[in-house]
């Protein structure tokens, strides 16, 4: 392959660990307590990853609220690839069925999970895709890291950390399960 048909990826420098493992899963231990009390316990609680990094934690968060509350959470897996705005509208959408979620959401209390809360379009998104399988009686929302630049009214009602960022910074968020290691970056793209 030559130079020119290669594809370039920006290049990028790494400014700062902003969160270790254990300080990862001390938030997520605040977090499933602050889940419980807002939701007096757990059993009307489905907790929602989305897809790629928001599935772990999803699956963490209801362990840990498990323990809390003595009885099993159901967690769900959501793919929003086909309802992002920021993708090609040409040709048909495809349709997504309620069974790939995991289970019924109808009026369940819903906390949506993901890594990173940016501008809200990944969440927009998400609740597209989520009311595709039915009417939960409320949604919330958990972030681990909230970076801002928000561009839609979106608010996160969980958030692990708030972190402000510049636009050229990047928050890399590495979970175990997907990235083989565990920490939170703070990178910026280098010119």
């Amino acid at each position: 392959m030559s130079e020119s048909t290669a594809t370039s990826t920006p290049k990028l420098r790494q400014k700062g660990r902003l969160m270790s493992a254990s300080e990862i899963e001390r938030t997520l231990v605040r977090l499933a307590h602050e889940i419980v009390e807002k939701n007096d316990g757990g059993r009307n609680l489905g907790l929602v990853g989305i897809k790629r990094r928001g599935v772990p934690l999803a699956q963490r968060l209801a362990a840990l609220i498990a323990k809390i509350e003595k009885h099993p959470i159901d967690t769900g897996v959501l793919d929003i690839s086909f309802y992002r705005d920021d993708l090609s509208t040409a040709g048909p959408r495809p349709t997504v069925t309620a069974g790939e979620l995991g289970f019924d959401i109808a009026g369940r209390d819903i906390v949506l999970c993901d890594d990173v809360l940016y501008t809200g379009r990944t969440i927009r998104a998400a609740l597209d895709a989520l009311f595709s399988h039915g009417r939960p009686r409320s949604v919330q929302l958990l972030v681990l890291i909230d970076r801002g630049h928000r561009e839609l009214p979106i608010q996160a009602t969980f958030t692990g950390r708030t972190i402000p960022t510049s636009r050229r910074e990047i928050i890399e968020v590495k979970l175990n399960e997907i990235d083989s290691d565990e920490q939170v970056l703070l990178v910026e793209l280098a010119d």
